[in-house]
């Protein structure tokens, strides 16, 4: 099953782990410096928590689906294409603290939509080179990865 993934840049980590731990009744999957996720089962949410800057109020970062396999993922990329929307493939990229296999699409209000599967851990959280994932480079003016 896939789930769907929901990525907030937050001012306030560790008072958003302690609000989403209580809301969801679970504690962070993973957590490393500026970042935290959460795999709910019920229902089926990847919650991603990035840092933000203080005194900021809580934007969307982008949102996902994350699915088991890079078959998935190619799956998905070939039928957005087929659909006429405009992809942006990202295979063994690192970020998120993860390896990953994704593609990007845009929503009609320009929202980020990635296509993802998690290969492995990481030890990085952003990109070194420009990638439409949660890189500085890529935020926009509304606060926005990519």
């Amino acid at each position: 099953m896939s789930r769907v993934q929901l990525a907030l840049r937050v001012s306030d980590l560790e008072g958003s782990v302690a609000f989403y731990s209580k809301l969801f009744g679970v504690e962070p999957a993973k957590r490393r410096p500026g970042y935290a996720n959460f795999a709910v089962e019920n229902p089926p949410l990847k919650l991603v928590l990035l840092e933000g800057e203080p005194d900021q109020p809580t934007v969307l970062d982008h949102l996902g689906v994350e699915v088991f396999s890079t078959d998935e993922v190619d799956a998905a990329t070939q039928r957005l294409t087929e659909s006429g929307l405009i992809t942006l493939e990202e295979n063994s990229t690192e970020c998120c603290y993860a390896l990953q296999d994704k593609v990007w699409v845009r929503g009609p209000g320009n929202e980020p939509w990635e296509v993802y599967t998690v290969k492995a851990d990481s030890d990085h959280l952003e990109k070194a080179t420009e990638s439409a994932c949660c890189t500085p480079a890529t935020v926009g003016a509304t606060g926005t990865c990519c």
